[in-house]
């Protein structure tokens, strides 16, 4: 394990504490007590094995005590999935064999890994593996990536996968620094969300990769991707890793990475975490991105030809300032990072391609937030939702995006952007590189925005936004006249025996396509689909967003042509956004539901466990 190791490298642990945890935000998601024993930085020491689908090796763990804790408390981690081997104590008792044990397992949370230290405990190592339940890993075999040769490895940290691949304290209220020494058979590139240090040959076919994360960050933000893989330079910060037949295409898509950086700095400040690059994922990956710290796990999906679809660059990039450098203390304060960012992103895509473009963005989300709060029950429409006993991924939805952000709209329009502007950049000034709770914001934007400006406006009923649900009746009205286009030609379009105008939706972009799509009639004749599916092609279309929009109505309205389209789709992306949807209107109807399990039981084996527990429990298959 010592061979072509971290010490080589990088030595020991070359940042300070980022700072005592705040005792008050109690986060039911993990088992830790870091306000007893927390963890300040990892070592992390793996090999990654394909033929075995395990990463083995160690995690070293740099604790502090706090003042006043009991001498004999045990530092607590949190794992699901892990084979523990031992553990020992290092640093002032070097090689130390630590007692340990697991506590009662938690169907969400896992299982708590108990070691009991000596009081005078700096530093514990555990030797560990995964296993085929460590659900943060997605082990692809090479027909499931673009280049069909070489296997693939990535994994999603998000909300509480990091205990599934590493023992650790697995909340965001808990910020570590850590370093790391990833070895892969020869031929593949690692990457990580830190800096990479180098890498050298091992020996035996084995490389080694060295990273370094300086910034304080949670456990959900330490990410690891190992394949084939090819990077393109973005500009002096940014840069694209891809496997070699897609990198091109990727660093097309993504060529205004830098400009982003810019926009955003200029309104809120410094862009702190050194680099930022992306890499683009196989079709597999579950969300359309994901914000780890210097590089951005990004889905192909997004690649549209035409960069219609960079916001997902622009959301992820935000996270930068809202989410990582100032995070949700606890999952139900995740509205904190969502909300704020969707609200940046909007921001810089309007100080890059304009107002209406934006417009029509705002319109399609809030069109799925009014969906939303059509179906959901009152508690879960609340932006600081209750997720007591149930898994915080199910509390990923639009609400925390989109209604966070409307409430930012309200802020900026009753105290002027320019006010608000500053309001948030001294914000972020303020919590950077900590962990904070809606109460903390809610303070902060009293005595910062509201009771520093007694004379602005009315004041805002903060408390109707953030803790009750539904949308109050102050929200911004947003209008589109390319929209109102769209919508006519729906109307016209879906009409017997009209005539469809090619012509008139040859310039839309892929915002006004969806939003087309949306418009038309619950229910359509099948002559009618015939008709707009051989003007438009639609069934046959490589935009996945337009697709997916398309192969919902054909599922709707037994559209047969679609069916071998819709199998495709569904075997071939294992986009969560997407599966959900699809299978979801599959499962409304008997044969439609005999028919999306048939269909899952093909795709489950290509999915990422994620996106396989959620379809699983949508379509009541037993995982």
């Amino acid at each position: 394990m010592k061979t072509c190791g971290l010490a080589l490298i990088l030595g020991v642990s070359m940042i300070s504490s980022p700072g005592r945890i705040k005792a008050g935000a109690v986060d039911g998601h993990s088992f830790s007590k870091p306000g007893d024993v927390r963890v300040r930085h990892l070592d992390l020491d793996l090999n990654v094995s394909f033929e075995k689908h395990e990463l083995s090796g160690s995690a070293t763990l740099d604790i502090v005590r706090a003042p006043g804790s009991p001498a004999d408390a045990p530092l607590i981690l949190d794992t699901r999935g892990l084979e523990i081997l031992e553990a020992s104590e290092t640093g002032i008792i070097e090689g130390r064999p630590i007692p340990f044990e697991f506590g009662v397992e938690d169907p969400i949370k896992g299982k708590p890994l108990i070691l009991k230290l000596s009081a005078k405990a700096t530093s514990v190592r555990v030797v560990y593996k995964t296993t085929a339940k460590s659900s943060a890993l997605q082990w692809l075999e090479p027909k499931g990536t673009a280049g069909g040769k070489q296997p693939f490895l990535f994994t999603q940290s998000q909300a509480i996968h990091a205990r599934s691949w590493i023992p650790i304290q697995d909340s965001p209220n808990v910020r570590m620094t850590y370093n790391a020494t990833i070895r892969v058979p020869d031929g593949q590139t690692a990457v990580m969300s830190a800096d990479r240090s180098g890498d050298k040959n091992c020996g035996d076919r084995v490389r080694g990769f060295y990273f370094a994360m300086k910034e304080p960050i949670p456990a959900y933000l330490i990410a690891l991707a190992v394949g084939d893989l090819a990077f393109r330079p973005l500009g002096p910060r940014a840069g694209v890793f891809a496997e070699p037949s897609v990198v091109d295409a990727a660093a097309y898509e993504f060529a205004d990475t830098e400009a982003m950086i810019n926009k955003i700095e200029k309104r809120f400040g410094p862009y702190r975490w050194g680099r930022y690059d992306l890499l683009v994922l196989p079709p597999s990956f579950p969300f359309g991105g994901m914000e780890n710290p210097k590089l951005t796990f990004a889905t192909p999906t997004v690649i549209a030809g035409d960069r219609s679809l960079v916001s997902l660059v622009a959301h992820e990039l935000a996270h930068s300032w809202s989410g990582n450098l100032v995070t949700n203390a606890t999952w139900r304060d995740f509205w904190l990072n969502e909300g704020f960012t969707t609200y940046l992103e909007r921001r810089v895509l309007e100080d890059l391609y304009g107002k209406e473009r934006v417009d029509m963005e705002r319109l399609l989300g809030r069109e799925e937030l009014k969906k939303e709060i059509a179906e959901f029950a009152p508690h879960a429409q609340i932006l600081h939702v209750d997720l007591t006993d149930r898994d915080p991924d199910d509390g990923m939805t639009r609400i925390p995006y989109e209604k966070g952000s409307l409430f930012l709209e309200v802020l900026e329009s009753t105290y002027g952007r320019d006010r608000f502007d500053r309001f948030l950049k001294d914000y972020f000034d303020h919590f950077a590189f900590k962990s904070i709770t809606t109460a903390d914001f809610v303070s902060y934007l009293k005595t910062n925005l509201i009771d520093a400006n007694p004379k602005v406006a009315e004041p805002i009923d903060v408390d109707a936004w953030i803790e009750k649900p539904g949308l109050p009746e102050n929200f911004p009205v947003v209008s589109s006249n390319r929209f109102a286009r769209v919508e006519e030609a729906a109307k016209t379009w879906s009409e017997p025996g009209v005539k469809i105008d090619v012509e008139r939706a040859k310039e839309w972009t892929t915002h006004e396509w969806v939003h087309f799509l949306q418009s038309l009639p619950h229910q359509l004749p099948v002559e009618r689909m015939a008709a707009l599916d051989t003007a438009f092609g639609l069934t046959n279309r490589g935009n996945a967003e337009v697709a997916q929009q398309w192969l919902v109505i054909a599922i709707r309205n037994a559209y047969s042509p679609a069916d071998a389209r819709l199998e495709k789709f569904l075997t071939t992306i294992g986009r969560r956004k997407f599966l959900m949807l699809l299978y979801g209107e599959l499962n409304k109807s008997h044969e439609g539901a005999n028919r999306a399990k048939a269909i899952f039981a093909k795709a489950k084996p290509f999915y990422h466990p994620i996106a396989a527990e959620s379809v699983g429990k949508l379509l009541g298959v037993e995982n």
